[in-house]
Formats: C-alpha cells, sequence, structure tokens
C-alpha cells in the first residue's frame, strides 16, 4: 500500500522498528518537542472553580489538578485572588501564574482558573454558564443566602459543565435540562423505594392476617 504523502521519512533510528514491522511511520509532528504537544490539552482544562462571600470566605469550590494538593493551600489561594479582586472593576486578572476570571453578583464572588497560557475567551464562557446557570436554578437571586439553601443543586449545575476539568457545557440552557432531568431521576429512584417498602408492608400485612 501506498504511504500517505503527508507523513514524511522516518528519521535514522525513529520509526525504525515499525516501518520494519510493515506498520505505518509516525505522523506529521511526532518528532516535535513533547513540551508543544502537552499544552494542546489544556487549552480544554480548568484549574479550578470557587464561589467566595463578600467577605472572603469559601462557599462552593472544586479543584481539578494538584496545583494546591491541601485544603490550608487552597484557602490561602482563595484568600489572596479575593484580595486582589475584590476591589477593581475588571473581569480578568493575572496571579501565581495564573489566569483568573470572575464576576461579582451582589454578595458571592465567582471565579475561574486556569494556567497562565488558557484562552481567557474559553475561560469567561465557563464563567458564564455557571452565572447563568445558577441564575436561573435560584430564580435570578444569586446571592448567598439562596445558593446555600440550594447547595446540592450549585454542584450538580457545576458538574454538568466541568468534569475533572475538562469543559463539558457552556450552554446554560442545557446545563439546567441535564440538572432537572438529574433530580427527575433522583426523585423516581426515591418513589420508586416507597413503592417497594410500601408493598412489602403491605403483603406482610395480609400474610398476618390470613
Amino acid at each position: 500500500m501506498q504511504r500517505p504523502e503527508a507523513w514524511p521519512r522516518p528519521h535514522p533510528g525513529e520509526g525504525a522498528a515499525a516501518a520494519q514491522a510493515g506498520g505505518p511511520t509516525p505522523p506529521a509532528g511526532a518528532g516535535e518537542p513533547s513540551g508543544l504537544r502537552l499544552q494542546e490539552p489544556s487549552l480544554y482544562t480548568i484549574k479550578a472553580v470557587f464561589i467566595l462571600d463578600n467577605d472572603g470566605r469559601r462557599l462552593l469550590a472544586k479543584y481539578y489538578d494538584d496545583t494546591f494538593p491541601s485544603m490550608k493551600e487552597q484557602m490561602v489561594f482563595e484568600k489572596n485572588v479575593f484580595n486582589k479582586t475584590s476591589k477593581t472593576e475588571s473581569e480578568i486578572a493575572f496571579f501565581g501564574g495564573m489566569t483568573i476570571v470572575y464576576k461579582s453578583s451582589i454578595d458571592l464572588f465567582l471565579y475561574v482558573v486556569g494556567s497562565s497560557h488558557e484562552n481567557e475567551l474559553m475561560l469567561m464562557s465557563v464563567l458564564t454558564c455557571l452565572f447563568e446557570s445558577l441564575s436561573h436554578m435560584l430564580r435570578k437571586n444569586v446571592e448567598k443566602r439562596w445558593l446555600l439553601e440550594n447547595m446540592d443543586g450549585a454542584f450538580l449545575v457545576l458538574d454538568e459543565i466541568v468534569d475533572g476539568g475538562v469543559i463539558l457545557e457552556s450552554d446554560p440552557q442545557q446545563v439546567i435540562q441535564k440538572v432537572n432531568f438529574r433530580a427527575d431521576d433522583s426523585s423516581l429512584t426515591e418513589q420508586s423505594v416507597t413503592q417497594v417498602l410500601q408493598s412489602a408492608k403491605e403483603q406482610i400485612k395480609w400474610s398476618l392476617l390470613k
């Protein structure tokens, strides 16, 4: 079979084993420095998402890598970020080799954190999706009181947007639909368990009456 012209000839000692075995030679780019290839996935990853109150205290947080492995390091980072951003009108900050986009709402501060070479528009799309999804869930009351009363739903929203640092969804309408589906599914499960228990009680009742 003719070798595709887009694939380069292997250099001496590179891909020789594959060529002898009859396998394909490495595609273009295989000889690039590994650091260049490793940076590509980072365009689609989030390092952390957290929400603080207007005193800089954590309300919700998820970290997706080991940049801040301990709770203490995370809390110090959040406090430093809050001190740097809470008095400014900007929506983007650069801190500790990271890019941070943020938004305030009444007594809340929402943050999305990526590495220094992340696409700011991508980070902002995650932040916007998070805010609008929470706004829909909390009926436009994006503030501390209502967030605390709906914390389970807030975590569901975040999990639908980011999973393991990978962006899953940036459309708030899709996020809300998925969260509602999961909530309905959970409700049906609880209802099914209740029905099973009730049925078991009825069977025991009739067996005793016989």
